[in-house]
């Protein structure tokens, strides 16, 4: 059940390939048996990741957060200062809380809570609300005809932050002859028996360590992921359910009203809108318009050209956070070229001075080479 649609950019972000769902790990997944709870029956690690891929509710409502602590340096305007930044921070080094609730593909709600306001989206038919408490906006979309059918639609407008199904899905979409495949054994997440399987990479210049995914004992649908930096002993990043309750919403969950003194405005709904993303089992789909992916698996590179008047489109304002930004970082040049580089725990990405942006949770060294190419 994948409920929500991420921006193309960050599925290819960890790792960066990892952009479609694949059944499959062949015969290093046909082995390991994994058990949870003495309740759960044995499973083999095979089994569960086509319980994963075959998982189907009718209903389920709950809350999802998501932590991060990438281990960014201290960048001015990105990790500190005002409240735009406060907002970012928390995407790198802090916490976010969604409330979701689902009926079928086309009754999807999500309420994302923030420190500054709450934002929703609401698909109901071949309705969908955009609604911004902040400033106390409204955006409605009327999707056409031909996105109404097909069981593996995914309507919502691009950037709607991922669910743990979406965020296994990119780890599973890794599952190949670079990934090694073991059971930690039990797992407890909202309150609900899993199992847990934990992914990892077998090349070494990958700066994933792990990737460990929580499946509900019962239902198959993954309850939470923790991605692990090497040599970590705490995710950097988790996604995961609080609370969780397979029971179908009430009707009138997915029926927008808008509050007193809303602005509501009209809009078109964008051209892929209810278009699942292309792919071929077993192989990721294509990158965003634009980008190229330099590698395979873990280690794989997102190469992207910025436009020319990236730094522009927020004003003088946004040209000169984006500055104070990219100025902040150490300088870097090799016989690909000269730019700055961003250095994480679970990611590196290097800005050149010819307008490119490469990005891979690999080290440095992985980039230049890319940028060489």
């Amino acid at each position: 059940m994948s409920v929500f649609r991420t921006r193309p950019a960050l599925r290819w972000l960890v790792p960066a390939a990892a952009a479609v769902v694949v059944i499959g790990g062949g015969a290093a997944a046909g082995t390991i048996a994994a058990s949870a709870d003495p309740t759960l029956p044995e499973r083999s690690a095979a089994q569960l990741l086509v319980d994963v891929q075959n998982a189907k509710v009718d209903g389920l409502s709950g809350t999802v957060v998501q932590t991060a602590d990438l281990g960014l340096p201290a960048l001015p305007g990105l990790t500190g200062g005002g409240a735009g930044g406060a907002e970012l921070m928390n995407l790198v080094a802090g916490s976010n809380t969604a409330r979701v609730w689902y009926a079928g593909q086309d009754k999807v709600r999500l309420a994302l809570l923030g420190t500054l306001g709450e934002t929703d989206v609401i698909r109901n038919g071949s309705d969908v609300w955009l609604w911004r408490s902040s400033g106390n906006t409204a955006a409605h979309y009327t999707l056409p005809a031909q996105a109404l059918g097909g069981r593996k639609q995914t309507t919502l407008p691009q950037g709607v932050p991922s669910t743990p199904q979406e965020a296994a899905d990119a780890a599973l979409a890794a599952i190949d002859p670079t990934t090694a495949i073991t059971t930690t054994g039990a797992a407890r997440v909202a309150g609900r028996d899993a199992y847990e399987l934990v992914l990892t990479p077998r090349d070494t210049a990958s700066l994933v360590g792990q990737v460990r995914l929580a499946i509900d004992g019962e239902k198959h649908i993954p309850l939470g992921v923790d991605v692990y930096a090497k040599d970590a002993d705490s995710p950097a990043v988790r996604i995961a359910f609080q609370q969780v309750s397979f029971e179908t919403p009430d009707p009138e969950q997915f029926v927008f009203n808008a509050p007193p003194g809303t602005e509501v405005t009209e809009q078109a709904a964008p051209a892929d809108a209810g278009q699942a993303p292309r792919s071929h089992q077993g192989k990721p789909s294509a990158p965003p318009a634009g980008t190229k992916v330099v590698g395979t698996g873990w280690t794989s590179v997102l190469v992207a050209t910025l436009p020319k008047d990236d730094a522009k489109t927020g004003g003088k304002t946004g040209a000169a956070q984006l500055d104070a930004v990219t100025g902040a970082l150490p300088e870097v040049s090799g016989a690909w070229g000269s730019g700055r580089l961003l250095q994480s725990a679970l990611f590196s990405a290097l800005l050149t001075d010819d307008g490119r942006i490469l990005v891979g949770a690999v080290a440095p060294e992985k980039l230049y080479e890319a940028a060489g190419r």
